[in-house]
């Protein structure tokens, strides 16, 4: 079996919808200026691509070896492929709505065959983590790129121009390369297809039974409030960039880039601390940094009125500053993940992990929301200013987990599995 091409397929396909669904902070903002959308209602846009994400998961996860892993793969790139020829097509606010419905759908779809395809074609647990961690690192690499891709073709003389939708024409020939590389490639299921199919409503009752679970409730309400705050953030940084900081629209989207980059690199640098620091204190460490890194760039976009501002060199420095904050969160979301599955036996870790997708769908579609009601009801700094609640919500949550998986007796040092969600 060709495993190189099996890999570069799974590195495609995840490139593709690293760069769509990291794109919504950039389509809320030129919505909002294509199709004179308020911030409240250009805020559902997370709510399509989350909860699309959650439901189809759970769905796929016990179906997904009767469909195939190639065929649900195959499935998720021409569903992006058609939503992407849409978009230029038919330029409307419903057909946003319907791109990132597909590319939530699609995602799950991916996200479950590529995981369980990386057991298919490595040897070894080593080599699958290594290959994990490999693909989790292109995915911010995809991410990255979107910002650019997307800032090429937004024109800041008319903020009203749908040129910017040409860039889906792009989108669709990398999503259609990774179709046909797929399409070519053979992929040996046979291991798998031999295996009983899970029972729906069996797995339906079990993660119901582990989510009343008090160490596993308060993960849960945990995780919820960290994908909010997160959420609120990345997908609101673009229109605060554009609207508070007053930059061109084609730079705010490049320096939204900034929060992708400083993610990337905390979860890198946790990776190695959390090899000599306990999971706990790094993470009360970086809410606190995270609380005055906000207290400190907030302030500094006052005032601001962007009359110069031509590009990254004569920008204002609240917008190098405020998306640094990605730095801090980064480590938090991967590391209390790694607690609560570390802390669980395998046969819940399935279970485990559709609580884990859907609560996070549920929180990122509350954050947006939630930020893009305070956008229009006050102004953009209020906005960020409310991510000081989650921050200090989740310095007692976390408190309050730590606690709870002490007394279980079932602390584990983290030292690996710092992917994002």
């Amino acid at each position: 079996m060709a495993h190189w091409r099996i890999k570069l397929s799974l590195l495609l396909n995840y490139f593709v919808f690293a760069i769509l669904l990291n794109s919504v902070g950039t389509v809320i903002l030129q919505v909002q200026n294509n199709y004179s959308v308020l911030a409240s209602a250009a805020s559902v846009l997370e709510a399509f691509k989350d909860l699309t994400i959650a439901i189809v998961s759970f769905i796929v996860a016990s179906y997904i070896i009767r469909i195939g892993y190639k065929r649900a793969m195959l499935a998720a790139l021409g569903l992006v492929i058609l939503a992407c020829l849409l978009m230029p097509q038919v330029p409307a606010f419903w057909t946003t709505k319907l791109l990132f419905a597909a590319t939530g759908a699609g995602f799950a779809l991916i996200k479950v065959s590529v995981f369980a395809t990386i057991g298919l074609i490595t040897n070894n647990s080593n080599e699958h983590a290594s290959f994990m961690n490999f693909l989790e690192s292109f995915f911010m690499i995809g991410v990255l790129s979107g910002n650019f891709l997307f800032s090429a073709f937004v024109d800041d003389t008319n903020p009203q121009s749908t040129a910017w939708l040409r860039v889906y024409y792009i989108l669709a020939g990398i999503a259609l390369a990774a179709f046909l590389l797929l399409l070519i490639t053979p992929i040996d299921e046979s291991s798998v297809k031999q295996e009983t199919p899970t029972n729906p409503l069996r797995d339906l009752v079990e993660m119901i039974r582990l989510a009343i679970t008090p160490v596993v409730l308060v993960f849960i309400i945990t995780a919820f409030v960290y994908v909010l705050m997160e959420q609120g953030i990345m997908s609101w940084l673009p229109t605060f960039n554009y609207k508070v900081l007053h930059l061109p629209s084609s730079l705010s989207i490049q320096m939204a880039s900034i929060l992708a980059a400083s993610t990337a690199a905390g979860r890198f640098l946790a990776g190695v601390l959390l090899g000599k620091i306990s999971w706990y204190w790094l993470l009360m460490i970086c809410l606190v940094a995270s609380a005055g890194l906000v207290l400190l760039a907030l302030p500094l976009a006052s005032g601001v009125t962007g009359d110069a501002v031509t590009g990254w060199g004569n920008a204002p420095i609240a917008a190098f500053i405020f998306p640094m904050i990605g730095l801090f969160i980064a480590p938090i979301y991967p590391a209390i993940n790694s607690a609560i599955l570390s802390s669980l036996p395998l046969r819940q870790h399935g279970p485990m992990a559709g609580l884990i997708v859907i609560f996070s769908a549920l929180g990122g579609t509350t954050g947006s929301i939630i930020t893009g009601h305070v956008f229009d009801a006050f102004d953009g700094q209020t906005a960020f200013y409310f991510s000081l609640i989650p921050i200090g919500l989740l310095l007692v949550l976390i408190t309050v987990f730590s606690r709870m998986q002490k007394k279980t007796g079932k602390e584990v040092k983290i030292t690996a599995g710092m992917g994002g969600h």
